[in-house]
């Protein structure tokens, strides 16, 4: 399966649906709101006799972060019950991750939207819920295909040579990367949720509940496992897993062991931070190649661990990167020159986030990417777009202004940068300082680095006493902004919830602090209602 093969999931609609569509109703049931819902009749005995759909399969579950279902028309999303256009994992993701944050804060007022940045969300938030349903959604599909695959499984098909079955080994261990990464961001945003595997039966059960300290450890286990077995980095087709997002995913996990049980794992964070960066990736010189539409192939591609690849043609929705560059642009802003066709007037940021940067032109720091004509600093009235600065990260042309492949200019190419090299030595300098080990001098560097990159030369860079735990929250934002880190982040360093303070934060427009128990997203009450195993989540 080449990348190709993986961006045109619009058209590998030949897959076992049925199995994975029944299992997912019974197991991530969403009953009362986003019923998950079969969409073909077809059985793994027919659909199995083409052994191109294992791969399709594999090219199913990866899609799955950048698709809204089968086909790019809104007749066949994988989930239902929410409007399709916001239905999208990476768009959702997007929502619960930045919009709850200073980084961004949205104008419509679409059901619920606006109390995500508000935090006055409850148990029965519509995106809250689709979020859950969407982690689940890829767990489900993780699942059936590991069943699928089972070598038993293989043997009563007959058609499965052994190059085959070495491939589908290969496979396995990529759809459990994928599943380890939804549960991460199952425990992450949720706190205690089920553990569900391809062991669990297909058919009405209620899992029970698991505790994060629990999943914790499947995760590491999980990890673990595949992570020898998996290609070396940059060894494995562009977008695929290979060890490089596995040690990611471990350091990641390690860094928010804190967090997520009580108990920290800086030592081990280091260790897999810093096989990353011994991994071979570059930082692309120029910051921007990073958001546009050939990062793939601008040099960016050196620098992006896991990309979330879109394609303009093959893969359009109304969520991803099409809704980032879409949804950043409004006011006096000229759409054409993001390569699109529209703006839609809806994403742009908080004065708290602007005062992050010292110079906001981009002259100085060039990560500085804010459209200020016709838009105001402060934001008085949350719905209308031209209060707050807008945002022109995102970008549908190239590096030499062209326009994506999608000449309509209603889709866009731009992969989503899910793991990169620079956060990577962002995550090194701050578990030095959080006493993980590593030194003081190659922190620095690792920090003077991105400086250097963002200012162009050694202007931007600062001294070991600079080196904070304060700063490094600060640089995350500059560099990492409207890329899914900063609620993360925010909880990290005890600034999310009853600590920092932002506008609109708390639903006043000077911002306040919320209640300690929104560093957790609830357990929706669609769930509580199918499934008598599960609790609250405390505080809702």
């Amino acid at each position: 399966m080449n990348m190709k093969a993986i961006k045109i999931l619009n058209r590998l609609t030949n897959i076992s649906t049925l199995l994975i569509m029944v299992m997912l109703l019974l197991l991530a049931s969403c009953a009362d709101e986003l019923d998950l819902e079969p969409l073909s009749a077809q059985t793994s005995e027919i659909t199995f006799q083409n052994l191109d759909a294992y791969k399709q399969f594999l090219a199913k579950i990866y899609g799955g972060i950048s698709l809204t279902g089968q086909d790019t028309s809104g007749n066949f999303d994988d989930i239902a019950g929410i409007n399709g256009n916001f239905s999208n994992y990476l768009r959702l993701f997007f929502t619960t991750q930045e919009l709850a944050t200073d980084e961004s804060i949205i104008a419509w007022n679409d059901q619920t939207i606006h109390n995500i940045h508000n935090h006055v969300w409850t148990s029965s938030d519509i995106f809250i819920t689709a979020m859950y349903a969407r982690v689940y959604f890829q767990i489900g599909l993780v699942n059936q295909f590991m069943r699928e695959t089972e070598p038993g499984v293989l043997d009563s098909r007959g058609n499965v040579d052994e190059a085959l079955r070495e491939e589908i080994a290969g496979f396995r261990d990529e759809a459990r990367f994928m599943r380890a990464l939804s549960y991460w961001h199952g425990i992450d945003m949720f706190g205690d949720i089920p553990l569900v595997d391809e062991n669990d039966p297909v058919g009405a059960f209620f899992p029970e509940q698991t505790s994060r300290v629990e999943m914790f450890n499947y995760l590491e286990s999980e990890l673990l496992d595949i992570e020898s077995r998996l290609p070396n980095p940059r060894q494995n087709e562009y977008g695929r897993a290979d060890k490089a997002f596995v040690w990611m995913l471990l350091a990641k996990l390690y860094l928010n062991a804190e967090v997520y049980t009580n108990t920290d794992r800086y030592v081990d964070a280091l260790e897999y931070t810093e096989r990353i960066i011994n991994a071979g990736y570059t930082l692309v010189p120029e910051y921007s190649y990073l958001f546009l539409a050939d990062n793939d192939s601008n040099g960016a591609e050196g620098e992006i661990i896991y990309p979330v690849l879109f394609d303009g043609i093959a893969n359009g929705s109304f969520g991803g990167t099409t809704y980032l560059v879409h949804a950043a642009i409004g006011g006096n802003m000229n759409a054409a020159d993001f390569g699109v066709n529209s703006g839609w007037a809806g994403l742009r940021t908080t004065s708290a986030f602007v005062a992050k940067f010292n110079d906001i032109s981009g002259n100085t720091d060039s990560r500085a990417k804010f459209h200020t004509s016709g838009q105001t600093l402060e934001i008085e009235n949350p719905f209308d777009f031209t209060q707050g600065y807008a945002v022109t990260k995102y970008r549908n042309v190239d590096v030499n202004g062209v326009i994506g492949s999608d000449v309509s200019g209603n889709n866009v190419d731009v992969n989503f940068p899910m793991f990169r090299l620079a956060d990577a030595y962002l995550m090194y300098a701050e578990i030095f300082l959080r006493g993980g080990g590593g030194d003081a001098s190659t922190a620095l560097l690792y920090i003077n680095l991105l400086r250097e990159r963002a200012y162009g030369d050694a202007s931007g860079n600062i001294a070991i006493s600079d080196l904070t735990l304060d700063f490094i929250l600060d640089e995350r934002s500059r560099e990492l902004y409207w890329e899914c880190h900063r609620r993360t982040d925010l909880i990290r360093f005890g600034q999310f919830s009853d600590q920092g303070i932002w506008p609109w934060k708390g639903n006043i427009a000077a911002g306040r602090t919320t209640e300690k128990f929104r560093d957790l997203y609830p357990m929706p009450s669609a769930e509580l209602n199918a499934n008598p195993n599960l609790v609250p989540t405390p505080g809702y």
